[in-house]
């Protein structure tokens, strides 16, 4: 991955999905079903809003990521309310010298 590009090679599609959580600026989760390894090439235009930023020599022209999904890889990136696993930190400091 990098800014508006990502290639996979036998990659698996949680694998995807988790991968696109920063660009798309919220958790993807993958539920597509599909459980083989995949070959892909997808490229968009990045936008400022995705997490870290824009990189100057990222292109400025092109999709979405989120049209980019759908008319280069068949896939759909679909906004729902669903539980997700967080971790709470409530405290933590430096370890004692033994």
């Amino acid at each position: 991955m990098g800014p508006g590009t990502a290639t996979g090679t036998g990659a698996l599609m949680s694998r995807l999905a988790a991968n696109l959580s920063p660009v798309a600026g919220r958790i993807v989760i993958d539920r597509t079903g599909m459980t083989g390894s995949y070959d892909f090439d997808l490229q968009w235009a990045p936008t400022a809003t995705a997490v870290g930023g824009v990189d100057a020599n990222a292109p400025a022209d092109g999709p979405s990521i989120f049209t980019a999904l759908t008319e280069q890889l068949g896939l759909k990136l679909e906004a729902v309310r669903a539980p997700v696993d967080v971790l709470i930190v409530d405290k933590a400091s430096k370890p004692e010298p033994d």
